[in-house]
Formats: structure tokens, sequence, C-alpha cells
């Protein structure tokens, strides 16, 4: 039986490696994959992680009918679909993806995060929650600067924790003004970015 999976963590936890793994574990095996994703830090169709494995992948804009996507992946005879930052896919698309396992038994394993800098669940990822076969937690997390379990994703611009702005933004911010760090609850609540 086919299912729909998906597995989930802080940045840098690793999920990207682990799509990419799971992909190529499976091709060796014989499968035929396809590799989507829903916005990679490289802003093109490739899924990129953090320790530099990298492959092409099938770019799908959040929100956008999967219809040709879905064409596309039948045509080539794939009977798994892995899928990077699956938290920004709509509802709707996420309700395709539960079809395309059970109309036509593809699996889907789906990759991403929980929430957002601002701790809200991704609408994506609250679809995933509450209709995937299983969801669970990458056991690798990230860890905060003081050594405890990161669990938040905290947008820094400028040096301060912000707690406002556009929820999706794609493409690689590690470095200069904008970018993301993980932290313990306290230190994301307290806004404290290292040791004072």
């Amino acid at each position: 039986m086919a299912e729909l999976t998906f597995t989930y963590g802080t940045m840098a936890a690793g999920k990207s490696t682990l799509a990419l793994q799971l992909r190529w574990q499976l091709r060796e095996g014989g499968a035929r994959v396809a590799l989507w994703t829903f916005g990679d830090r490289s802003s093109e169709g490739t899924v990129t992680s953090r320790i530099g494995i990298e492959a092409v992948a099938e770019a799908v804009r959040p929100g956008e009918d999967l219809g040709p996507h879905l064409a596309r992946l039948r045509e080539e005879g794939n009977t798994i679909l892995v899928i990077d930052e699956a938290q920004f896919a709509s509802v709707e698309q996420v309700d395709a993806l539960a079809r395309l396992v059970d109309d036509e038994g593809i699996d889907v394993h789906a990759f991403g995060l929980a929430a957002d800098f601002q701790l809200n669940i991704f609408p994506g990822s609250a679809r995933l929650f509450a209709i995937a076969d299983s969801a669970h937690e990458l056991p690798l997390t990230s860890s905060c600067w003081c050594g405890r379990r990161g669990r938040c994703n905290a947008r820094v611009v400028d040096g301060v924790v912000v707690r406002e702005g556009d929820q999706l933004v794609f493409g690689d911010v590690a470095e200069g003004v904008v970018h993301y760090q993980v932290l313990c609850r306290t230190h994301y609540r307290l806004g404290l970015l290292g040791p004072a």
C-alpha cells in the first residue's frame, strides 16, 4: 500500500540531506523516483543540502496547479515522489498529493519545516500533520548556542530576532542583513542570539 509520509525538523536538521539520501537509495534499488521542491534555498529547480550535496529537482510553486507536474510524473513512470520544502505547499496541493497516493498507489515522501519564524505551523505542514499516514520528527536536531535543543527557527534582521513579516521567504539567507538561527524556546522568547 502506498503512503504519504511527512518528515519534519528545524532548519539545519538534515531534512534535505535525508530527502536526497532516500531518493538515491530508492533509485539504487531500481525504483523510479521523482524529486520535487516547493522552494529550495538555491531558488532554482534543485534540492541542496547545507553539507554540499544536491540534485536537480522539479520546481513547484506554492499554490500552483499540480496537474502538469502530476502528468509528467505519470509519463515518466515514477512510482515514488520525494518532496523537499513541503511546508510551502498549499492545503490544496497536499490534498492532491494524498489523492495521488490513494488513487494511483504512488508513495509520497514529504520533508519540511513544521513552524515558521513566528512559531506558527505552516499551512502545508498542518495539512500533512492532519492527513499523512505517518509524520515524524528527525532524530537529529539543531542545537541552540546554549547547547539545548533548538526548537525555534528565528528570523534575524540586523542582529535582532523579529516576529513580524512575510511567512514565505525563498533563497538562502544565511549571510547578510537577514538570516535565520535555530534557538531554544527560552532564547527565542528572550531574543538572545548568543551569550551576553
